[in-house]
């Protein structure tokens, strides 16, 4: 072709070379990964008939080996007359109808004598042993007895009836058991023997022979033979191509087994029949096979190959040891024609040329149809002119050309559309980012490549100075913080006199000219800048030579940073003016950020101020809302980490984290609302003071009283002894009654019934109270008291009463939202407060009442109510229903709404199990002692069976060893014990569906 074709016949002549050269290279190599691909298949197929030959073999055997371990232990071993053995003929019918394969069982004595019996399965074997035709078994008997050995051959039906015998005197002489390998075999050892494969004796067929030595009688060794009659139809189902070769030889490489059975040819004499060797089988390969290679050559346990090259082609040959009994192995042959196991890539082979030429036609039409396109570039650079017309600044299409103006402009505009693609692209990413820590090297990382520059540095304006906020290196890698740190912070000029335009001659760092100048400066990096900035302090091979100072003016032009950009080249104007645009938008966005930082920031403290506000109202709560937000913490965390299990997937993103934070540290903000008094009650009769004191003042009028009685008595003549006697009696009864009352006002042990009967008889005491109960009221009181009863005085009382002024009503505004939208289901007492005296004392275990411990539950009622009026962004907008889902159980018995499983996010289980495993192991606690980790994380467990909390999550929580790294955090050391955690874990793993 000559040099002057035009171009898009150049292209499309190197485009057709290129296509055919990688044509030929991906055929030649497919051709080759092919051919090993079907030659590694065969021989995993090969295995395979290996392994179902053997599995084969052993079908055969296993039966056999069992009937031969029953008959052992028989005594027809131990027989010496023929009537005797006939008569164990049920037993040797059984075992042969008990082995499939089995063809005969004989037994051979030491005295010579031989009892054989043969099953009879078709009319071709009854006519091989001229048997008459209802004959189903054959009885072949020697006995030595005396100087004439006596043969027998005895026919019988399937019901072991004898319906012909003859006499066989010349087997008799012909055939002595003691000279047979498998009786001297079996002799030797005292376990089943298994002989190679033969032809048998009797019938000439393929078989091995099962013997052993009875353990009823000395020298008499029971035989079974096996028939390997299957093996061959078995080999032919399994060959891999038409001409496939499969066949079993013995150790002593004779074949017994053919995948065509009826080409094994038989050899030997009459009276001793034999196996073919390999070599004279009469198929080539086999024969070529026993030239080139040994049996011994066969690794006894494992596979040998051989490429077998014959006039016809080659042949690839697997070679397979099948180990037997003892030391009893065979060799399992499979040879295949190559072409035939090749046959498919031949055949691939062809289409794939085919495609391949389709392909190269296509190919050629295109490489024509784009050298063609080449000479457009014209065309598409007023496309890329209406794009930007329109707004669109993507990705400018490559046009090239050999006209050296068409270049040029073309270069021109894809510049221009990046730089407007990069201006927007990085006002849009700043203000966009809402995470303020990321979006500091965000901004600088998009700065440093928009203009093209090697590194550079962001200062922040924080207490009167430029602070260095984050930084990136030649290497376009990030600052770390001791390198950070050696960056010096900047003097603002107007805030430090010093910095005043210095002297004529002196230096002035590009940093302090931006600041001062309100604008973009360039030029070289000089030695003052290296000084001034704490660069020449680092270790770094050399610095960019050029630099841009770019200060970071807000709306009112008042500085909020600057950045300092180092460059290789030379800074054109272009830069300058691309950074005098971007500061603008970056300082604005800076400012914003930081603005709504700050915001954050303050919602924060306030949140906190909430939760610290909570836990010092009442030394109840100690650190509660300080810990439990870290408890929770740790457990999310671990769960995100999971690499199996439910929560493998569980991932928060920024938005996630500050929902659950903020979450776990409002938690608990209705208790803001609950008395403190109530939160706090440690005994029965406590309110807002312990009112055991009032009982204890009727108690002290009481014995008063009796002393009273006791001297106006004796005044009025009554005995003095029996007085003082009965009123020792009086003061001890209300001794007594009034420290028990005392005890059951603790609540620490349960009420029994007699308890509370003797409290019932306790409160029958009457004491006379002489003054108006109504005066010094407030208001309130006054109005629980009845309004028109009024009692004479002095009037009886009794010691313990529920009276009606002990009844709060529970006001309007204290009652359940009846809306259906909040879903609340906690059953609401009718009574605010019921302070009865004996109301509370019969309490059956606990304080608090049914209306105190609706109270301190209505906690999580106002923690909802008061988190769903604050106004949460989008992002937030589950803070209220992690926070107040913490009581909930899994099993729909929590509150406030009664959630079940599916209900409840997995944000709120984590924030359950904090705040279960926190109040459990609290020591900071007046009325309770911290329980040890190990009890609390058994309760736990027996929760997380009962269906209260996340059994996952309470197994994550353990396998993961947050509870470990809260207890070294939060608990005191004598805590801290050991925790069957594997016990826990796998519990849980058995109790999963």
């Amino acid at each position: 072709m000559r040099a002057n074709a035009p171009l898009h016949v150049h292209v499309s002549t190197l485009f057709m070379v290129l296509i055919l050269t990688v044509g030929t290279l991906l055929g030649l190599v497919g051709y080759r990964m092919a051919d090993h691909l079907i030659t590694s298949v065969s021989q995993d197929l090969a295995q395979r008939i290996s392994r179902e030959t053997s599995s084969e073999l052993r079908q055969l055997t296993e039966p056999a080996q069992t009937a031969l371990h029953l008959l052992q232990f028989d005594p027809l071993a131990g027989t010496t007359q023929y009537e005797q053995r006939m008569a164990r003929l049920p037993l040797i019918k059984a075992a042969l109808d008990h082995t499939p394969a089995s063809a005969s069982i004989s037994l051979g004595f030491p005295t010579g004598d031989y009892f054989f019996v043969r099953r009879l399965r078709d009319a071709q074997e009854r006519q091989q042993f001229q048997a008459p035709a209802s004959a189903a078994y054959m009885v072949r008997s020697i006995e030595r007895t005396g100087g004439t050995p006596r043969g027998r051959q005895v026919y019988l039906n399937d019901r072991l009836q004898i319906i012909h015998a003859l006499s066989v005197p010349d087997y008799a002489r012909s055939f002595d058991p003691r000279s047979r390998s498998w009786y001297r075999q079996a002799l030797n050892t005292n376990d089943v023997h298994l002989t190679d494969p033969y032809l048998f004796y009797t019938d000439r067929q393929v078989g091995i022979t099962l013997s052993r030595q009875s353990r009823h009688a000395s020298g008499t060794v029971i035989a079974l033979d096996i028939q390997l009659r299957t093996i061959g139809a078995s080999l032919a189902r399994q060959k891999l191509t038409p001409s496939s070769q499969l066949a079993l030889i013995n150790a002593k490489g004779e074949v017994f087994a053919h995948e065509n059975s009826f080409i094994v040819p038989r050899g030997g004499t009459y009276d001793h029949p034999a196996l073919t060797p390999l070599s004279r089988f009469g198929i080539p390969v086999f024969n070529a096979l026993s030239q080139k290679l040994s049996l011994s050559e066969v690794p006894a346990t494992g596979t040998l190959q051989q490429v077998i090259r014959l006039p016809d082609g080659d042949w690839q040959v697997t070679l397979n040891t099948l180990p037997m009994l003892g030391n009893t192995s065979l060799l399992l042959i499979n040879a295949v024609p190559r072409h035939e196991l090749l046959a498919v890539v031949y055949d691939e082979g062809r289409t794939a040329i085919i495609a391949a030429l389709l392909i190269i036609l296509g190919a050629i039409l295109l490489a024509w149809r784009f050298a063609r396109g080449i000479s457009r570039p014209l065309s598409g650079l007023a496309k890329e002119a209406e794009a930007i017309r329109h707004f669109d600044f993507g990705q400018a299409v490559p046009l090239k050309s050999y006209v050296l103006e068409v270049n040029t402009l073309a270069h021109s505009v894809g510049l221009m559309k990046r730089t407007i693609r990069q201006f927007l692209e990085i006002s849009s990413a700043i203000s966009g980012e809402k995470n303020f820590e990321r979006l500091l090297p965000r901004l600088l990382d998009d700065t440093v490549t928009a203009v093209d520059a090697a590194a550079g540095i962001l200062y922040l304006r924080a207490d009167g100075k430029l602070k260095p906020a984050c930084a990136r290196g030649v290497d376009g890698l990030a600052f770390d913080t001791d390198a950070l740190a050696k960056l010096h912070k900047l003097a603002l000029p107007a805030d430090d006199p010093a910095s005043t335009p210095p002297p004529q001659g002196q230096e002035t760092p590009l940093l302090g000219q931006a600041v001062r100048q309100g604008r973009v400066v360039s030029g070289a990096l000089q030695p003052v800048d290296l000084l001034t900035v704490g660069l020449s302090e680092l270790d770094a091979p050399r610095w960019p030579p050029h630099a841009m100072a770019v200060p970071l003016l807000n709306r009112q032009r008042e500085l909020v940073g600057a950045m300092l950009i180092l460059s290789e080249t030379p800074n054109e104007t272009d830069r300058a003016s691309f950074l005098g645009a971007l500061s603008g938008t970056a300082a604005v966005s800076l400012e914003a950020q930081a603005l709504i930082n700050d915001q954050k920031a303050l919602f924060d403290a306030f949140i906190q101020l909430i939760a610290n506000a909570i836990d010092t109202k009442s030394a109840y709560t100690g650190g509660h809302c300080a810990r439990v937000p870290e408890l929770t913490r740790m457990l999310a965390e671990a769960a995100c980490q999971a690499q199996e299990g439910p929560y493998q997937s569980f991932r928060l993103n920024d938005e996630g984290w500050e929902t659950l934070r903020m979450a776990a540290w409002l938690h608990d903000c209705g208790k803001i609302t609950t008395p403190e008094y109530v939160v706090d009650k440690a005994t029965k009769l406590e309110t807002l003071y312990n009112r055991i004191h009032e009982v204890r003042m009727r108690f002290e009028v009481l014995k008063r009283d009796a002393e009273i009685a006791c001297l106006q008595a004796i005044q009025q003549g009554a005995d003095e002894a029996s007085s003082r006697q009965q009123l020792a009696k009086t003061l001890g009864e209300l001794d007594d009654d009034f420290a028990f009352v005392a005890r059951c006002n603790l609540g620490s042990e349960a009420m029994a019934p007699e308890d509370l009967q003797r409290l019932l008889e306790i409160s029958q005491r009457t004491w006379q109270r002489t003054l108006d109960d109504r005066l010094g009221l407030s208001w309130e009181e006054l109005q629980r008291h009845p309004q028109d009863v009024s009692l004479p005085l002095p009037t009886s009382e009794y010691v313990l009463a529920d009276k009606l002024q002990h009844r709060i009503e529970r006001p309007q505004h204290d009652q359940m939202p009846k809306e259906s939208r909040w879903g609340f289901r906690m059953a609401e007492p009718k009574l605010l407060y019921n302070q009865g005296e004996l109301y509370n004392l019969r309490l059956g275990y606990g304080t608090l009442t049914e209306e105190e411990r609706f109270k301190i539950n209505q906690h999580i009622v106002q923690t909802e109510v008061m988190l769903r009026q604050l106004p949460f962004p989008p992002y937030l907008n589950r803070v209220p229903e992690i926070a107040a889902g913490h009581h909930e159980k899994l099993d729909g018995t929590g509150y406030p709404k009664g959630l079940h499983q599916d209900q409840l996010r997995p944000e709120t289980r984590m924030l359950a199990i904090a705040d279960i495993f926190e109040a459990l192991t609290a020591s900071d606690r007046p009325y309770k002692k911290g329980k040890k980790l190990s009890e609390a994380v058994a309760i736990l467990h027996r929760m997380s069976q009962r269906g209260h909390i996340d059994p996952d999550l309470f197994a994550l929580f353990l396998s993961s060893g947050v509870y470990q790294a809260y207890a070294q955090r939060f608990m005191a050391p004598a805590q801290i014990d050991e925790v069957p955690v594997a016990q826990y874990v796998s519990s849980q793993v058995q109790r999963a569906p």
